[in-house]
């Protein structure tokens, strides 16, 4: 802001200054007091919300056990037991774009709170100026003469200061805290999602690995039958028919390679992507879901999935955010206290222009307060009490998720686990059943239907088996992620009187 000044305020004493500086701000201060009231009097701007209205439960339906016995582990995919997923999980860690852009914008929030915080700080101005004019001939005919020449040097520093009486910009700076805040558990969340990618993407490559390894084998299987039905038809033992079903089964099972050839090859280059790599130069090599461990995993209390669950937590932070937005829009619409100053110093001459008499000061308060506005200081208190209310229901809707996924992560475990043992059960009396039936085949004794509808048990098992193997890692990672990832060790509890 620029300063005027008059050559009466310049020879005011000192003191006859500060007073009259004093008087001023006192008597601001004393109208903004009375605009408060009247505002806060008409109780038309409420910055309180809601009760929160949540039932934290217990615990959880589905848990079995103590809820202390196998909590999540800080590097919770080293349970797996699987040195290439924690080598994927750690390239993950350095080099996901996802995670790289959510630390990105930490230093966004980080610069906002910055600018926030800066009006609660006063602004000083370094002013320096050289100004040299002419006067015009026909001035200089009517004076008593002098040069037509003059020049001015002055510097100064000019300080400007918004007292925050009413709190609007310590309100603005909080929301900004409370957002970075929001930012750094969003990076949590971004790495747990990202993690669990991993994690899925690699056993979806396991999986079609075995299912590959299955689908080959079972087609070796069917068509070495099919070359022992043809030579019993070639010996006049078997119908032209007994061929033709064997052939279609024989071409059915090699139908099925490609799409498991397309489901390894594209998993491959998603995963490498996960992991900040060109697909062309990333491969993986795991054999199969056999050499993965399944860890068992139980979920904690419920009371401390709230603070362990970084979505969770960010719901919240966003919400105290929005807390602070309605209060600094609120502090609006009262009055802004400016306190200004000048101090430095001018002369007609340069060599004395820090001489004794050369310097000057000013000082002046202001009040700005809002009298006619049309709607945006009421549209802006409105749009932020629309998103506080926004962010209580998303805070709810997160906790009560929070639960949700747990739950439904607890069910799929148990339920694959259960069907993982019993499919096993179906593979092993399908190999015994189409074991026999090619025996039998071979003496000549068998039913070809009987057969074909064997041979049909058996692969459809065996695929199935490994897509519930499948189904079962993945639910286990999504128990992690339910849980926010892995959670620090807990101190031990002392003894009473140790």
């Amino acid at each position: 802001m620029r300063m005027y000044r008059s050559s009466t305020g310049r020879r005011a004493s000192n003191n006859g200054g500060r007073t009259l500086v004093h008087a001023g701000i006192a008597g601001v201060s004393r109208a903004a007091a009375a605009c408060s009231l009247l505002l806060a009097a008409s109780g038309c701007l409420e910055i309180d919300r809601p009760g929160l209205a949540l039932d934290i439960p217990g615990s959880y339906r589905e848990a079995h056990g103590p809820p202390e016995a196998a909590t999540p582990s800080l590097d919770w995919w080293r349970s797996f037991r699987s040195r290439e997923l924690t080598s994927l999980m750690e390239e993950g860690l350095a080099a996901n774009f996802d995670i790289a852009v959510a630390i990105a914008q930490i230093s966004q929030a980080d610069a906002q709170v910055r600018i926030a915080g800066a009006p609660l700080l006063p602004t000083v101005n370094l002013n320096a100026s050289d100004t040299a004019s002419k006067a015009s001939q026909q001035l200089l005919t009517g004076s008593a003469g002098g040069s037509p020449f003059s020049r001015l040097y002055a510097t100064s520093l000019s300080a400007s200061y918004i007292i925050d009486f009413w709190g609007k910009n310590l309100a603005a700076l909080n929301a900004a805290i409370e957002t970075a805040i929001a930012s750094r558990y969003n990076r949590e969340v971004v790495t747990i999602t990202a993690l669990t990618s991993v994690a899925d993407t690699y056993f979806q490559i396991l999986a079609a690995r075995d299912r590959l390894r299955i689908a080959r084998r079972n087609l070796g299987d069917s068509s070495r039958i099919l070359f022992l039905i043809r030579q019993q038809f070639e010996a006049g033992t078997a119908s032209d028919l007994n061929v033709a079903q064997q052939e279609s089964l024989v071409e059915q099972v090699r139908a099925t390679i490609p799409p498991l050839e397309e489901t390894l090859r594209q998993n491959t280059a998603a995963l490498a992507v996960l992991v900040g790599k060109a697909p062309e130069r990333f491969n993986t090599r795991g054999a199969g879901l056999q050499s993965v461990a399944v860890p068992r995993v139980t979920p904690g209390l419920p009371s401390e999935l709230i603070n362990r669950r970084p979505d969770v937590r960010q719901a919240e932070e966003q919400l105290r955010s929005s807390d602070y937005s309605v209060e600094s829009a609120r502090a609006a619409f009262f009055p802004t206290i400016t306190l200004t100053g000048q101090l430095g110093f001018e002369s007609a001459a340069l060599k004395s222009l820090f001489g004794p008499g050369a310097w000057f000061y000013t000082a002046a308060a202001g009040l700005t307060q809002p009298l006619l506005d049309p709607g945006t200081l009421l549209g802006q208190y409105e749009l932020q009490r629309g998103l506080q209310a926004q962010f209580l229901q998303a805070y709810r809707k997160a906790v009560l998720s929070a639960f949700s996924n747990v739950e439904q992560a607890l069910v799929a475990v148990e339920q694959t686990t259960a069907q993982e043992r019993i499919q096993e059960n179906v593979v092993k009396a399908s190999r015994r059943a189409f074991t026999l039936s090619e025996q039998q085949m071979n003496s000549g004794t068998v039913n070809m239907v009987t057969l074909l509808q064997v041979e049909q048990t058996l692969f459809t098992a065996e695929d199935q088996l490994a897509q519930v193997q499948l189904a079962r890692l993945l639910a286990v990672v999504s128990l992690f992620q339910a849980l926010g990832g892995g959670w620090p060790p807990t101190a031990p509890t002392q003894a009473k009187g140790a």
